[in-house]
């Protein structure tokens, strides 16, 4: 859901990781499942694109 979110924003990995104060490498893992940001980070993916939780995490 973040890769399409970010994509529908028209950012980039490193814009959001900026955003973030992480590395872009970081955001690349989410997107690919490799590893998840702590909830605190969550929090603040959620705020940056105006979604809940639940949406960014692909919950119903």
């Amino acid at each position: 859901m973040l890769k399409t979110l970010r994509k529908q924003c028209k950012m980039k990995q490193a814009q959001l990781a900026e955003l973030l104060n992480t590395s872009q490498r970081n955001v690349s893992y989410w997107e690919n499942g490799e590893t998840q940001p702590d909830i605190d980070t969550l929090i603040r993916i959620a705020d940056i694109f105006d979604v809940t939780l639940d949406e960014l995490v692909g919950r119903k």
